[in-house]
């Protein structure tokens, strides 16, 4: 697949639009400023100010790239889009100018304070638009009506408030901090442009083509190695790409022939491709955008976060390797020979391309904010680049690579700033605690019901707009249903994460699969069931550490007897999950299995050892009735 094809596939399925290609002065211009941007986000780092200031500064450069970058030409931008991003740059520079005392207006704004603030929202909505789509534009719309109509809504309603006029919500988004500058882009401000910087560098340098290289080489021949092969390199490109459509596509383009060649089956292979293509978004030391905000709500590190990823990512992994091998067997593939380097060369001459990985989950358990020890890390494969003479970061191709990563948070600022007019909403109205109540009282205050209603909801929720935004949404809305029954806030924010990023490969849209489809040439509905079976531990494991005592430990959560023993359970369960989706035992077996995983994942003695019993009872079973080889 050509480089081209593979842009467009990206284009096409990825929640987020693509960028212009830009060239000539445009061009030149839109690097410049993003290149400003990123040596300013690197220098407040290191040098912080005041955060109010730092984000309505933030806004007002990614505004008008946005409408620079994105619109419906594809190479030029329009005098409408100069017009409004000329607009936004002043919209978003007046209250810098007039900072202080335009914060000690909130409770009396100005009608320039106001007219500013429309322009604003307005602005940002359009933003969402261009990048992401129309969809979380037309709910945050919804949401704005809510908050304006609010006092319309039946007395007997739940839902119902007084209503605020336009003065209100106006300020209450741009005014203060739970709205357009709040915590969402705040997040996109600081954590995830350092990260997609970084991931921008990291690729520049050659690290993208060294992670599939080594993925093809890491495998001896055997049947079940090209999906491996696969799944590897998912999770290492995953770390560069930060998208599932993104390193479906890229893994895809490379592997399919490959797959195709082992005699994989169309929608079997892009069932491989779509799951590794998520995988990292799972997975640390990544992990996606939303794991930034989950940091910042709960007010730990993100090393914190990447620990209760831990043990999710590795029974995510062990259910696709397990599936992988079953496969192997169900469809008969082979091995297959593929030109790539052996490993040890290989690993020996670009193997430095791992140490920045390394480095940021050394530096922040030594301490370090994660703010610097990516900005370290970026600085290590900068400099590493130079081992390369292909690849070296020379003063141009470094401003491209800052530059890439600036026009790489676009997006995802844009999706940040309008789902901070949610959270404002929601704040305002007290929306979040009216919902919960709502859907504990369908549920009948069961923390089962109350589960499966609040991940019915955040997959829904997914459909329609991107993970980070399903997720600031959930959190606020859905979040405290969960938290109301007696479960953490970690372990309500990582099931709701973990359901927002599985949104990506569920029926009826499932971008990685559609996507993975394409490149294969396979049913596209089969291939997002396929894809379902590849990724199923996802679906049910965060039920484990919401509904059962227990489940903490899977978040790294209590002593370290207790999370060997939930590990270890939920291990099996994943292989009894396996064993049961797999289609190789006979029918008998495999639903013993699937029961057993079910009794496994509550977590506790007495359910553990019958799951258990059913296990050796399946094998037992298989054995029994299995014809001899």
């Amino acid at each position: 697949m050509s480089a081209s094809s593979a842009e467009d596939l990206i284009a096409e399925y990825d929640a987020e639009r693509p960028v212009r290609k830009l060239s000539g002065r445009v061009s030149a211009l839109v690097t410049v400023i993003a290149l400003g941007l990123a040596l300013y986000v690197l220098w407040w780092t290191f040098f912080p100010g005041a955060i109010q200031p730092y984000r309505i500064g933030f806004l007002a450069v990614v505004l008008p790239l946005v409408f620079i970058c994105f619109g419906r030409d594809k190479e030029r931008p329009s005098a409408l889009d100069w017009t409004l991003a000329a607009l936004a740059l002043a919209a978003c520079l007046y209250p810098l100018m007039v900072f202080d005392a335009f914060i000690r207006r909130a409770f009396d704004p100005t009608t320039l304070d106001i007219v500013a603030g429309l322009a604003i929202t307005a602005l940002v909505l359009e933003a969402a638009r261009r990048t992401v789509g129309w969809i979380l534009p037309a709910v945050c719309l919804v949401f704005i009506a809510y908050a304006y109509w609010g006092g319309w809504i039946p007395i007997g309603w739940s839902i119902g408030h007084r209503g605020y006029d336009i003065d209100r919500i106006v300020v209450a988004f741009t005014m203060g901090t739970e709205g357009i500058y709040g915590v969402p882009l705040d997040v996109a401000a600081t954590y995830i442009i350092l990260f997609t910087i970084y991931g921008a560098v990291l690729d520049h340098s050659g690290a993208g083509k060294f992670f599939v290289d080594v993925s093809l080489a890491a495998f001896r021949r055997s049947r079940s190695a090209p999906g491996r092969t696969v799944t590897m390199a998912g999770f290492l490109l995953g770390t560069v790409s930060g998208s599932g459509v993104a390193t479906t596509v890229s893994v895809g383009s490379v592997a399919w022939p490959i797959l195709k060649r082992a005699g994989y089956p169309r929608e079997q292979g892009g069932g491989v491709l779509a799951a590794s293509g998520i995988g990292a978004i799972l997975s640390p030391p990544t992990l996606g955008a939303a794991a930034f905000i989950i940091a910042e709500y709960l007010r730990v590190s993100y090393l914190q976060v990447l620990l209760y990823a831990t043990i999710p990512t590795v029974l995510y992994y062990l259910g696709i390797f397990l599936a992988i091998e079953m496969d192997a067997r169900k469809y008969g593939t082979h091995a297959v020979a593929v030109d790539a380097p052996r490993l040890g060369p290989l690993v020996r001459r670009y193997g430095y391309h791992f140490s920045s990985l390394f480095v940021i989950i050394i530096l922040m358990a030594l301490g370090q904010s994660p703010f610097r020890a990516v900005v370290y890390a970026t600085l290590l494969a900068f400099a590493l680049s130079f081992l390369d003479p292909e690849h070296r970061l020379t003063p141009r191709r470094a401003a491209e690579a800052l530059a890439a990563g600036v026009k790489g948070v676009l997006p995802v600022a844009a999706t940040c700033a309008a789902a901070g007019t949610i959270v404002a909403v929601v704040t305002l109205t007290g929306l979040g605690l009216k919902v919960s109540s709502l859907i504990v009282g369908l549920a009948g205050g069961n923390l089962i019901a109350t589960a499966v209603m609040c991940a019915v909801a955040v997959l829904l929720l997914g459909l329609a707009v991107p993970v980070t935004a399903s997720f600031v949404i959930a959190a606020v809305i859905i979040g405290p249903a969960l938290t109301k029954l007696g479960v953490s806030f970690p372990e309500a924010y990582m099931f709701i994460f973990y359901y927002a990023v599985l949104s990506e490969v569920s029926p009826p849209t499932a971008l990685s699969a559609f996507a993975a489809s394409a490149i294969t040439g396979g049913n596209a509905y089969r291939t997002m069931l396929a894809t379902w079976k590849y990724s199923l531990p996802a679906f049910l494991v965060p039920f484990a550490f919401v509904l059962t005592p227990a489940g903490g430990a899977l978040l790294g959560q209590g002593s370290l007897w207790q999370i060997a023993w939930t590990f270890a359970a939920s291990a099996l369960a994943v292989v009894a999950l396996a064993v049961a989706t797999g289609g190789l035992a006979g029918p008998v077996p495999r639903v013993l299995c699937g029961v057993a995983a079910l009794l496994l994942l509550v977590l506790s003695p007495v359910p553990i050892a019958i799951g258990s019993g059913l296990v050796l009872l399946a094998l037992a079973v298989h054995l029994l009735t299995s014809s001899p080889a």
